[in-house]
């Protein structure tokens, strides 16, 4: 199921997509947390992008995984690309579970429903507390995502480019 599309192995097109739509869920995840008066427009794209950016990584971790097999001897060359992979979809699995939580509690002006002017509500700590950690998993998928993508480059590209 995860082999192919067409004739081209699925790991090779659902990895661009990943490299997008992950930091793209971490900083939307990350405005949405840090600026309440824009909490209104990135609700839903934040839990969207949450779930999205999820289901992107498990596509792209068991992808990757039937790649490997149909092509054994890539085993060594991927090793350090592999066990980043695992490490970042267990990353984007808390991401999105935070992001979930914080479309339940973060809570901020309405443009429709408050009106121009509406001030942001006041912060419990439950808000703080989701709000700091949607910004350190964000920084932390961000950082994982570029760690994971540039060893699966190292191991593709190593040695087949042309000397500068």
């Amino acid at each position: 199921m995860f082999e192919r599309f067409g004739d081209l192995p699925l790991h090779v097109l659902v990895i661009h997509l990943t490299v997008l739509v992950l930091p793209v869920a971490a900083l939307t995840a990350i405005v949405y947390a840090v600026v309440p008066k824009w909490r209104w427009l990135l609700r839903w794209p934040t839990l969207v992008l949450g779930v999205g950016a999820l289901v992107c990584a498990f596509v792209a971790k068991k992808s990757g995984e039937a790649f490997v097999a149909a092509i054994p001897q890539l085993e060594p060359l991927v090793k350090v690309h592999r066990e980043r992979g695992n490490l970042l979809f267990w990353c984007v699995l808390v991401f999105a579970l935070v992001a979930v939580a914080a479309f339940l509690l973060l809570s901020g002006p309405s443009a429709l429903a408050s009106g121009k002017g509406a001030k942001a509500t006041k912060s419990g700590p439950l808000e703080l507390v989701t709000s700091a950690a949607i910004v350190v998993i964000g920084v932390i998928v961000i950082i994982q995502t570029i760690r994971t993508g540039d060893a699966g480059a190292r191991a593709v590209w190593s040695g087949q480019l042309p000397p500068k």
